[in-house]
Order: structure tokens, then sequence, then C-alpha cells
């Protein structure tokens, strides 16, 4: 009866909690989710901060026109772990993604780790991107103009070093904008993303074909593909191969929106059929416009002025196309919402499973009685990434969100390899081809990627994990469900949902 640190939840158990909506007498989540919506879903994740802000950024600061390369690299490591998450998410529709995944196939200790980096991944990711929204939101009025109230500021000495804050009073409200949405319901969040995802996509269309146009009608110049990959300076990461892999890393900021769609499994209609669609739709719909816009914007516009927060803004103005700017300028502003909503969509989830588990405390899993969404999750995530959005600036932690990702996308790769040798005879409605290849592919691409960003990036997510395990040891492991079941005499089951 001692306590196993990869102690697993059992496959059945988590088949036995998706049919029956996970709650119960039927109050749990809501089944409100079709094939369209998950793949909006995701492509209102994944088209956002990617294609308006760190594009130029990565650019700029890394690869140069090479980060046309960095997105293919990145899209090929999400194309395998994206089949692999394709596969989980259809043999077990639960909310959760990821942490799920692992507690059913790497134990415990490792689902924890997991389930605290995605808290990471979206809390914090979340919060910059607010941070981004803000920035525009101003631009854009500013450009009708339309004066808003400056951001407060104080002056203050911490540890003996001055510190000078900004309070972005526009990120929080809109942080509390969304959270309200999400309380209100899943379907509704959903069709909301749908709508501005329709907006966002044409605009990004708009500006592929702009940006074509003008290139062909002018003999394909202005041409700043030279140098294609700019020298290395001597730095490990700043151009060169290296950069173009950091740059793949980096970028990566941008590609959690299929991971955010597994997160919503328990809310799909026929999770077996359309988690695959969703996951692997948005993926490949979004991979393909990053790789057309990276290509355009660093041809039009020379790589060295793209650090900007509106780089695709810079590059509409550079085909003289200024009736664009204005559209450019919109669809940056709801591409940018839609992806605070999934990030916080996605946090919710992952919290809420964590508590049905008994590793975070049970107001995380309590569901409202007239929207059926776990709103007092919702509204502590929404209050903590407001504050956040508020105190903290646009900076690196588009790296943080990146690792966190990369981390989550190794472990479900590994995950689906040890599934296929264990448990082998599960129905698996959707199945990862060339197993162990695939999985090994994932797991390779992701720790290349992981490995090549910076040494101060890594060293955050270490901290991180420990506040983790501190919680864990001293709250997860005593009030865990399963611990309890293994510890039960003679395997008496106290809770039916729950199994080892």
């Amino acid at each position: 009866m001692g306590y196993k640190l990869f102690a697993k939840k059992d496959i059945d158990t988590l088949l036995h909690e998706a049919e029956s909506d996970g709650g119960e007498h039927g109050q749990g989540l809501r089944r409100a989710l079709g094939p369209l919506n998950l793949v909006t879903l995701g492509i209102g994740a994944i088209i956002g901060a990617g294609i308006f802000v760190i594009t130029g950024q990565a650019a700029a600061q890394f690869a140069g026109p090479g980060i046309l390369i960095s997105f293919i690299l990145a899209g090929i490591a999400c194309a395998f772990a994206g089949l692999c998450y394709a596969e989980f998410a259809s043999l077990i529709p639960i909310a959760g993604s990821a942490y799920t995944y692992s507690y059913a196939t790497l134990g415990e200790i490792v689902a924890w780790i997991i389930g605290w980096d995605l808290i990471l991944e979206y809390a914090f990711g979340a919060a910059t991107v607010a941070v981004g929204w803000s920035g525009h939101f101003r631009a854009f009025m500013h450009d009708l103009g339309i004066a808003l109230p400056a951001m407060p500021t104080s002056d203050f000495v911490l540890f003996g070093h001055p510190v000078h804050m900004t309070y972005d009073y526009i990120g929080f409200i809109v942080i509390l904008l969304i959270t309200t949405i999400l309380v209100i319901g899943i379907k509704e969040s959903a069709n909301f993303t749908t709508g501005i995802v329709i907006l966002k996509v044409a605009v990004v269309c708009v500006f592929i074909a702009i940006a074509t146009l003008f290139l062909m009608k002018n003999h394909w110049q202005p041409n700043h593909w030279h140098p294609f990959i700019p020298p290395n300076t001597g730095e490990r990461g700043e151009f060169g191969w290296s950069g173009i892999l950091r740059g793949a890393g980096v970028v990566f900021f941008a590609y959690i929106g299929f991971d955010a769609v597994s997160t919503a499994a328990q809310e799909a209609k026929n999770p077996s059929r359309d988690m695959p669609l969703g996951i692997l739709g948005s993926l490949v719909i979004c991979t393909v416009l990053y790789i057309l816009v990276s290509g355009l914007l660093t041809r039009l516009v020379p790589y060295t002025q793209l650090n900007v927060p509106d780089p695709v803004v810079v590059g509409i103005r550079a085909t003289g196309a200024q009736w664009a700017t204005f559209l450019v300028e919109l669809g940056a502003i709801a591409g940018l919402a839609t992806v605070m909503l999934v990030m916080l969509l996605g946090q919710s989830r992952v919290f809420y499973s964590m508590s049905r588990d008994g590793l975070l405390w049970p107001w995380a899993s309590k569901i409202h009685p007239k929207f059926r969404t776990p709103y007092i999750s919702s509204i502590v995530v929404g209050l903590f990434v407001a504050i956040l959005a508020t105190l903290v600036p646009l900076s690196v932690l588009d790296e943080m969100t990146s690792v966190g990702t990369l981390l989550a996308f190794a472990l479900v790769s590994a995950g689906v390899w040890i599934m296929r040798r264990k448990h082998p005879e599960l129905h698996r409605p959707f199945k990862t081809p060339l197993v162990p290849l695939v999985p090994i592919l994932g797991i390779l691409f992701s720790v290349l990627l992981i490995v090549s960003l910076s040494y101060l990036t890594l060293l955050r997510l270490v901290l991180w994990l420990i506040i983790g395990m501190v919680i864990y040891f001293t709250y997860g492991r005593k009030h865990s469900k399963v611990q309890a079941l293994q510890s039960a005499p003679n395997g008496a089951v106290a809770d039916p949902t729950m199994a080892d």
C-alpha cells in the first residue's frame, strides 16, 4: 500500500468518464462542439500572435528570411506530434489534453509535471498575447483619431534596484471580457471564435493575395531574401542555422492551437471522429498560411525592420495598398482575441481535469448548474491572467510558452508509443501511422527545438516545475484519487470513476 509516483489511471476508467460526460448524473461538461467548431477553435489559437507578432520578431532577431525554413521545421515537428495527439484524442476523449494522456501512459508524477507545464503555457501565453492585443488596439484607435487614456505608471525600488512599472488596463479589461464569454458557455465561445476566425483568415488571405500580386507586377522586386540565411553573429541562436533552429523553437508559441483543441475533447459531439479532424485540419491549414506569410513578408521588407509589434502591417504598407492597412489591423485585433480565448479555455479545462483527479483543489472542477462550464476555474484563471497582463510587458514570454508546448509534444509522442506496446488491443478510431517511427521523430524534433531555446528560458522552466513539485508533494499526492484507490484495502473503490 505504498505510495507510487508512477501510478497510472486505468484506460477503462478514462473511457468510463468520457461516456458519463465527465460528471455525476449528467452534470458534466456539455457536448456541443462539431468538427467545424473544433477546426476553427484550433485556427483561432494558431493564427494570431504567430503571424501578427512573432513572425517578424523571430525573423529580425534569429533567422532572417530563413524564418520560412523555421516554420517548415516547426510544421514538420507539429505534424508528428499532431498525429500522436489525434490518436490519443480519439482513444481518450477526455478534457485535459496531454495531462490526461500522460496519466494513462507515463504515470501520475509525469502527468502532474505536464499539467503544471500546461498551466504555464496557457496562462502566461494568454497574458503575453493580451499585452500584444492592447498594443494593436491602441494603434488602431490612434489611426482612427481616438485618444485613449494613458496607461498609469509608478516607480519604486525593489531589492535596491529602481523599477518602472506600467499598468496595462486594456489588457486587464479584455481578459475579463473573454473570461465572461467562457463562463457563459463553450458553445457560445465556439460560435464567437468561428465568426472571428473567418475574419482573420480572410485578412491573412488578403495579405497573401496583395503581396503576391504586387511582387508579380514588379517582376518579383523588391527582393530582400539576400542573404536568405544571414551569417551567424558568433552567438548561438543569432542567425545562421542555429538561428533557424531557435526561430523554429520560438515560433512554437503559435502552434498550441491543436493542443488546445484536445483539451475540449470532452465537449465534442463525436470525439472519436471529430478530434482528429479538428487537430490535423487546423494544423495543416495554419502551417501553409504561416509559410506563405513569412516568405512574402521577408521578401517585401528587410528582416532587420520587422522587430515590431505589427510586422504584417509593415508588410502591407510596403505594397502601397494603404486601404488594406485598416483591414489587417482589424484582423490582428480579432486574431489575438481568439488566441486569448482558446488559451484561457485550455487553461481552465486542464485545471478541471487535475481537480477531478484530486491533484488540485475541489473548486477547480465545480460545474455551473446552468451554463455547465467550470466557472470557478475560469474566473480564477481569468483574474490571474488579467493581473499578469496588467503588470507584465510583452517580452520573452513567447519562449516560455514554446518550451511548454514542446515538452507536451514530446510526452504525448512517448505516450502513444507506450500505449501501443502495453495496450495493443484497444480500439483506436484513429491510428498514428508508422509507429514507432512517427512518435520517435516527434520526440526527437521536440527535444531538438527545446535545446535550441535560450538557457534562461530553460532555467525558468525548471524553476516553474520546482514550484509545481512543492504543490504536488504538499497537496496533490495526499488527495490523489488514484493513490487513494491503490491504498484501499482489498482494492475497494470508493469513487466509481477512478480505477487503476
